[in-house]
């Protein structure tokens, strides 16, 4: 299977409650009503979810740091999202990093800003299993 590919359907289902959500609630919520609003959307939908998640990142097999996935689709898919003007390329430097700390591979990046906008970002090597 090529990693391009990887939790397609997956992901077109939460692009798509990402997109219901936005077209309800519109733009202008603080993060967390949205996180809400589309962690609702996607358990209407049946998928297993979790949000605010905490995720431990180690170093030289040590605890050096800890995040908080928004939301966790399935054990497949982290889901960063964002209420701002435009994604910028820290956001998805911070999704990558999201996915480098654990075993999962892909991640979108959802922006409810003025205008809707997704990135699909993937990680994957060898060390993976290692963690």
């Amino acid at each position: 299977m090529s990693t391009d590919l990887l939790h397609k359907e997956l992901s077109d289902l939460i692009i798509n409650a990402f997109y219901t959500v936005y077209n309800a609630l519109g733009y202008g919520f603080l993060e967390k009503v949205y996180q809400n609003a589309l962690f609702t959307e996607l358990n209407n939908k049946g998928l297993y979810c979790e949000k605010q998640k905490p995720i431990q990142v180690y170093y030289d097999q040590k605890i050096v740091g800890e995040y908080f996935a928004d939301i966790i689709v399935e054990d497949s898919i982290i889901l960063e999202l964002k209420a701002a003007e435009s994604l910028m390329d820290e956001h998805e430097v911070q999704l990558v990093n999201y996915l480098k700390a654990t075993e999962i591979e892909v991640g979108l990046l959802l922006n409810f800003g003025k205008k809707p906008s997704f990135k699909r970002k993937i990680f994957t090597n060898n060390f993976k299993t290692n963690l």
